[in-house]
């Protein structure tokens, strides 16, 4: 993946914002309280699909149209933002996306992504089986399989953190959950474009840690299993294109338990009243986790989303 300029952000930011606009980030006094340190949230669980991901979806189609004009649709594997973003980016190109989830996937994120004109298909234990299931309906129907992370997703998604730093280009510290990668990348990315000295740190499921075993040994390991409610972060196996960039460009990787992600969406809720799914929630749990260290510092978490289903949500938030 060639380094990215501001002027492809820039460009990306033109694309992104025909479809919506930019999202806020808000430095809530209660979290500074409860932390000890100046916390800035980049709010991108309000977007149109609740997540950071519809800014991938919208610059991947921008570019399938004018790469592949001969392609039909698109289908893809997914928990469900990469999903949604697709299938709305999708419609608006109007292009057939084919979605495919594990099984016993997120009843809510699969209403979503039917709501944005996608098909879903419920396949596999996990997102791995689904992805290989992609892969093979893909050769069956001629569809562009879009793959979980590639440089025009990167792009896109690039843009949040573009506005970011636009508005706090100060920032000591900036925590990013990591699922596939493309959030992180993304931030190191503008970073680099920038040239901020920002630290970046990712932010990992401990049942799911295979990027952070993997940053430490610098090499790509996998896990047995990805077990979280945390959706978002749970990936078996890292991509090798995103490792290449946080592996060079992350500070360190923070794991973070179940119960600890739990405790930061009660925090979102009682500081800030926003709701956060726990891939959402994960980059504050883990400033809650190295609070000491961040004493006074200016931190930037993302709250990439907030898709969650309703009664989970109220069993972790009681």
């Amino acid at each position: 993946m060639h380094r990215l300029t501001r002027d492809d952000i820039e460009q990306a930011a033109r694309h992104v914002y025909q479809v919506m606009p930019a999202t806020a980030q808000y430095a809530w006094p209660l979290l500074a309280q409860r932390l000890g340190c100046t916390v800035w949230v980049k709010h991108e669980n309000h977007t149109p699909t609740g997540a950071f991901k519809v800014r991938g979806g919208i610059t991947f189609m921008h570019w399938l149209t004018r790469a592949h004009p001969e392609a039909q649709g698109v289908v893809t594997a997914t928990r469900g933002n990469h999903g949604q973003s697709l299938a709305l980016a999708a419609a608006t190109s109007g292009l057939k996306a084919l979605i495919v989830v594990p099984q016993g996937n997120s009843q809510e994120k699969n209403a979503a992504m039917r709501g944005f004109g996608g098909e879903v298909i419920e396949y596999g234990r996990d997102f791995d089986e689904a992805r290989e299931e992609a892969a093979r309906l893909a050769d069956v129907h001629g569809l562009y399989l879009v793959p979980p992370f590639h440089p025009e997703l990167v792009k896109g998604v690039a843009t949040y953190a573009l506005e970011l730093f636009n508005a706090v280009p100060d920032l000591d510290t900036v925590y990013v959950p990591i699922g596939c990668g493309s959030g992180i990348c993304s931030v190191i990315a503008v970073r680099d474009a920038l040239g901020l000295k920002t630290e970046v740190v990712g932010v990992v499921s401990t049942e799911a840690a295979a990027a952070k075993l993997s940053f430490e040994t610098g090499a790509l390991c996998d896990t047995a299993s990805a077990n979280t409610f945390a959706d978002g972060l749970a990936v078996r196996r890292p991509i090798a294109e995103a490792f290449d960039i946080y592996g060079a460009g992350a500070a360190r990787i923070v794991s973070v338990s179940d119960p600890e992600i739990a405790e930061a969406m009660r925090v979102y809720y009682t500081d800030t009243h926003n709701l956060a799914e726990g891939a959402g929630a994960a980059a504050l749990a883990a400033l809650m986790q190295e609070r000491e260290t961040m004493q006074g510092k200016r931190v930037g978490v993302i709250l990439s989303g907030g898709n969650i289903d309703r009664p989970l949500y109220a069993k972790l938030i009681g």
